[in-house]
């Protein structure tokens, strides 16, 4: 099925905003300057042998940022759909779309696809892991808000689908707080005020807040979103090669499939 027969997914609702939106919009095409963001091409060459990848697959990219997976994914004949909260963003990727990749403005706790895709990715917490503060009685582990993005990918994968997506590790951060740093140890929520600027230079004080998790959490919560686990990683941004499991590396990659 092609990129622009996929359902068309809810619009976000207004006023019902995401802490990650004016983030995204003072960035804009300064998030690319991050170095994080410099290695793309061995990313997707990982990937695309991790998720079996074949040239006319579908891809879904949640929390696509400026788009620049979707980009490389769709240089290789991959037909993505890249998937983002940020007007900002999917404005930039749109922008420097190749052809094959189309981008959507969408809250990546209503995806409304249904079996469309192939393979699904969401990558250097584009959408999993960012719910917020911790401060809902009704859900004070914070679960609500990654079990949508993880029963969404589920129901956009078609059967055997599989899916790749990365996670910030509890244990990582713990060894390596910060000094700006509070972490929530009842969630697992990491709390960070930081400076970012625009790439305009504009510099604006904002607040990051991280969900993190432990391998075993990670699959207990993938399982519940009945998603199947074949392998959980230790991550590390500008390869994704898997490495064993680690309290050193900040990522984890969870790898699995749609039963």
């Amino acid at each position: 099925m092609a990129a622009n027969q996929h359902a068309t997914p809810p619009p976000v609702v207004p006023g019902d905003g995401h802490w990650f939106e004016g983030l995204a919009d003072h960035l804009g095409s300064a998030y690319l300057r991050y170095s994080f963001t410099k290695g793309t091409v061995r990313e997707v060459d990982s990937l695309f042998d991790l998720l079996q990848l074949k040239p006319g697959m579908a891809l879904l990219d949640v929390g696509c940022g400026p788009g620049r997976h979707s980009h490389e994914f769709a240089r290789r004949g991959i037909e993505a759909t890249g998937v983002d909260i940020s007007e900002r963003f999917v404005q930039l990727a749109n922008s420097e779309a190749p052809d094959g990749a189309t981008f959507q403005r969408v809250d990546a706790r209503r995806l409304n696809f249904d079996q469309s895709f192939d393979a699904a990715i969401s990558l250097c917490q584009g959408a999993f892991g960012l719910g917020g503060p911790a401060d809902d009685a009704d859900d004070p582990q914070l679960l609500q808000p990654d079990l949508a993005v993880l029963g969404g990918i589920a129901r956009a994968l078609r059967p055997e689908g599989r899916f790749a997506v990365s996670a910030f590790s509890a244990y990582f951060q713990v060894a390596n707080l910060e000094q700006s740093d509070t972490f929530d140890a009842a969630s697992g929520v990491n709390h960070e005020r930081t400076e970012i600027r625009s790439e305009f230079d504009e510099s604006n004080e904002v607040d990051l807040w991280t969900t993190c998790y432990t391998p075993r959490e990670l699959r207990l919560l993938f399982e519940r979103a009945e998603l199947v686990v074949d392998a959980i990683h230790s991550a590390e941004t500008g390869t994704y090669r898997p490495l064993d499991p680690a309290t050193t590396t900040p990522e984890f990659l969870v790898l699995g499939h749609r039963p």
